[in-house]
């Protein structure tokens, strides 16, 4: 994988523990971390988003590396 890969993988994936703790306790990381919808907590969201975005592309070269 390349670097920029494991990079947005560990910020999805870090994402997703922030919606777990969201979903099961009520407790969102981010908010408490920067603020509720501060400047940064909102560039951050966006960030995670943007990633999850990049990795669909993930989908395309897993189907052309199994050919």
């Amino acid at each position: 994988m390349k670097w920029s890969d494991n990079t947005t993988l560990t910020i999805v994936i870090i994402g997703a523990i922030n919606w777990l703790l969201v979903g099961i306790f009520r407790f969102d990381l981010v908010a408490f971390l920067f603020g509720n919808l501060s400047w940064l907590s909102r560039i951050i969201y966006t960030l995670v988003g943007l990633c999850g975005l990049y990795l669909i592309s993930m989908y395309g070269r897993i189907r052309s590396s199994a050919d």
